[in-house]
């Protein structure tokens, strides 16, 4: 596709080193639950119930209260929005749990798992179902907060240039892409996630972006 005026070619790829990074790879299979994260991204209801009727899981919950970014496009909550739409893909609500107070990944993770126990659930393996660029944090944190359960990371199979497109926003995305980075390098020293190794080529890219302006969500 076309870039946007203002994003040079090198800034495009260094994006795309940087969305594949975020990516963990994971090869799916089934698992005995699986965590919608809530977002402004409605793929990931879609693709959650993709992979439901696919058989991969037979309990979902869906997490996510609201934020400044969220609120007007989902004013009663990501996660209930997330079950209305999953509901109109032919999931099925018996198998649908909702989470409404999450805030961020930790709590994502946190709350759905207390959510899960209050209904007699004790998996040993997860699914956690995300946007795409955000596989790698939401990894690291379960890691940190549920260590005791084998996770595996999905997302839309979309490409960069397609994502882009689907949001409209060739900056917004980059920053997004820049500030998630941003956060598996600074969220374990935090305590809020676990280490994870980060390429010098994915550093570099990082830093030109940086030092580019691509910056409006970095942590404060």
């Amino acid at each position: 596709m076309t870039q946007a005026d203002g994003i040079t070619d090198q800034q495009w790829r260094d994006a795309e080193a940087i969305w594949d990074y975020h990516q963990m790879g994971h090869k799916l299979k089934a698992c005995d639950v699986a965590i919608g994260l809530g977002s402004h991204d409605l793929g990931v209801a879609t693709f959650s119930a993709e992979l439901y009727r696919a058989g991969l899981f037979p309990v979902l919950v869906f997490s996510g209260g609201n934020s400044p970014t969220t609120a007007k496009r989902f004013p009663g909550g990501e996660a209930v929005h997330y079950r209305e739409h999953a509901l109109t893909l032919g999931v099925p609500n018996s198998v649908i749990l909702v989470e409404p107070r999450a805030g961020n990944t930790g709590q994502n993770i946190t709350l759905s798992r207390a959510v899960l126990n209050e209904q007699g659930y004790e998996p040993r393996s997860l699914l956690i179902i995300s946007k795409p660029y955000m596989e790698r944090r939401a990894f690291a944190t379960c890691r940190k907060v549920w260590p005791e359960v084998a996770v595996t990371c999905a997302s839309e199979p979309l490409k960069f240039d397609d994502y882009v497109q689907s949001i409209g926003d060739e900056k917004l995305v980059i920053d997004m892409l820049v500030g998630d980075l941003q956060r598996v390098i600074e969220y374990p020293k935090l305590g809020f996630a676990v280490e994870q190794d980060v390429p010098a080529d994915v550093l570099a890219a990082y830093e030109r972006l940086l030092s580019a302006g691509f910056d409006s969500r970095l942590l404060k």
